[in-house]
């Protein structure tokens, strides 16, 4: 029993740490009971590989805070023991894990939504785990376990679970399972129930299409790089809705035109930069592409806000939708009067993590949906910035990585891929 306690709270994180544990150990157990605890409480970290225990206790890593600022300053990596699963808990490793700029929001305590802070893990002070999507597979379930077995993918069915970890131990109820792997990668898998969800949502949600004039109506979104924007543009599309789509511009206008050619190859109608929908000259790109509004644009997805977001509304159609999914730019969204009393709009707000804890099963089959279309080649990967975790891959470089997510013109979305064993 001793040797079994002693293998859940080793959580040293440096030989010198683990030195002074076998030492105390040693001087109060001795000599012989020291001997046969010595593997169960070896450092986590020998020669760079991650140790298991022959009690069936599993070493893990996770990134966790307990106050809330910036990542740099208040993420660090808590190391800690699994034990084998019983019942329906499911034992798991991190394949693959996105950055989101929510994600950082959480940590900085800006974000509406807060995982508790909890000693569950065994750290000195009440901690939450960092992060809300990413894929795991699974590598051992207990005997009560009906739907999942080992080699499984599965994602988290609510969020605030916790993602950025290298392993996990979660009951059954709390997983959605890949039911088909095939043709799927780690990147599709983990980024799929958060970006691609909320733009099916918004377009399917917010809109009564008239899908006999397929081809004949708009929407018109800002963002239109993000997650959320290329997987606006595909989805419409696959359903036969055309795209107005506005992007800051680059650095140089080489780097501008890539960009917006970039979208068009995934199917963007019409790619604009802020400065062309701020422009006079906007309602008469949209006249022209419109046929003199003969199409209307009947949907405004906007992540923006400010003039941007007001700029978007002008041109909507009379009855249409604006719904506000994000804030990048920290304004308000200002509202000319006459586009509530002569225009009849409708402003709505989507947080997808509120939706999917509401909505499970349709979350699911959501999900479901979008896999299919990304197994037929319908949905294109999105650009990211992988930051590789390995078992000796310190906190600081991990934090860097998340602090980075925030900063402006990245090349793509960032993603912790764990590369570890079992």
């Amino acid at each position: 029993m001793f040797s079994r306690c002693v293998v859940r709270s080793a959580t040293a994180t440096s030989p010198i740490q683990t030195s002074f544990l076998r030492t105390r150990l040693s001087s109060f157990v001795g000599s012989t009971t020291a001997r046969q605890c010595r593997s169960p409480i070896s450092s986590p970290q020998i020669d760079g590989r991650r140790y298991i225990s022959a009690y069936g206790y599993t070493q893990a890593k996770a990134l966790v805070y307990s106050k809330y600022g910036e990542p740099k300053d208040v993420l660090r990596l808590h190391t800690h023991s699994i034990s084998a699963p019983n019942g329906t808990q499911v034992n798991l490793r991190l394949i693959a894990a996105p950055l989101n700029p929510a994600d950082v929001n959480q940590i900085q305590g800006v974000y509406p939504s807060k995982p508790p802070f909890e000693t569950k893990l065994g750290t000195l002070e009440p901690s939450a785990i960092a992060g809300n999507e990413g894929a795991f597979e699974v590598i051992a379930t207990g005997a009560a376990v009906k739907g999942l077995k080992k080699g499984d993918w599965v994602i988290m069915k609510r969020t605030g679970q916790g993602t950025w970890r290298t392993h996990a131990q979660m009951d059954e109820s709390q997983l959605i399972k890949i039911e088909d792997q095939t043709g799927l990668s780690p990147l599709q898998v983990s980024t799929v129930s958060v970006n691609p969800v909320t733009a099916y949502r918004m377009i399917k949600d917010f809109c009564d299409w008239d899908w006999l004039r397929a081809g004949e109506e708009w929407l018109i979104q800002n963002g239109a790089n993000s997650g959320v924007g290329r997987a606006a543009i595909q989805l419409g599309r696959e359903w036969g809705i055309k795209t107005i789509n506005v992007v800051r511009e680059r650095k140089t206008p080489e780097e501008t035109e890539a960009l917006k050619q970039e979208l068009k190859d995934l199917g963007a109608t019409v790619v604009v930069t802020e400065t062309e929908l701020l422009s006079g000259d906007f309602k008469n790109i949209v006249k022209e592409v419109t046929k003199q509004g003969k199409e209307p644009i009947r949907l405004a997805l906007n992540c923006v806000g400010g003039k941007n977001a007001t700029a978007l509304a002008k041109v909507l159609a009379p009855g249409s939708h604006m719904v506000t999914y994000g804030a990048m730019s920290k304004q308000p969204v200002a509202l000319p009067s006459g586009l509530l009393i002569f225009k009849d709009l409708v402003f709505d707000g989507f947080w997808v993590s509120k939706w999917g804890d509401k909505n499970p099963q349709l979350k699911e089959n959501t999900i479901k949906d979008i896999l299919q279309l990304t197994r037929a080649g319908k949905f294109k990967d999105i650009p990211v910035e992988e930051a590789k975790w390995k078992w000796d891959t310190d906190a600081t470089e991990l934090a860097t990585a998340v602090q980075g997510t925030l900063s402006g013109y990245r090349g793509g979305k960032g993603l912790l891929k764990f590369e570890g064993d079992d």
